[in-house]
């Protein structure tokens, strides 16, 4: 998968500079929120209990104050990416003990043809390995330098 194809699944409209909510329950329903408002989501509740089902088999916080919470879903007819910021970190039971500050939320269908939802994951993890990279996007005052720092890896 090449930048161009990796950036072209993160939109404008999906990204939550300033994420409200303090609580890993409430940070997830605050991130499914804008693919309901784009009626994207056949079921937000199903959408949320398979989450926090995928929660239980442990925490997506990934360590380095970010976090990648995924699943598959009949609920969603495509691959959707939600990008959330928290200036202030919210608990999410990360391996690392650490906040949170940076959310992927990435939903899939059981099956997408393009058979890109765990190319996207590799890549994203790949990614922010580095402290200092997951630095920069969170101070990124915009989405436009949000993706142009996430393009150049």
């Amino acid at each position: 998968m090449n930048n161009g194809e990796f950036v072209s699944y993160f939109k404008e409209e999906f990204f939550i500079p300033k994420l409200k909510s303090k609580k890993k329950k409430a940070v997830l329903e605050e991130l499914i929120q804008p693919l309901v408002n784009k009626k994207l989501i056949k079921s937000q509740k199903l959408v949320f209990e398979t989450l926090l089902n995928r929660e239980t088999l442990g925490s997506t916080g990934i360590g380095k104050q970010v976090a990648i919470p995924h699943c598959r879903t009949l609920a969603i007819p495509e691959i959707c990416i939600v990008v959330g910021v928290s200036e202030v970190g919210i608990e999410f039971n990360a391996s690392d003990g650490k906040d949170v500050q940076l959310f992927f939320l990435i939903l899939g269908p059981p099956l997408d043809e393009s058979n890109q939802y765990l190319p996207i994951l590799g890549k994203l993890c790949e990614r922010l390995r580095k402290k200092t990279f997951k630095d920069k996007l969170v101070k990124a005052e915009s989405y436009e330098k949000f993706i142009k720092l996430l393009a150049k890896g």
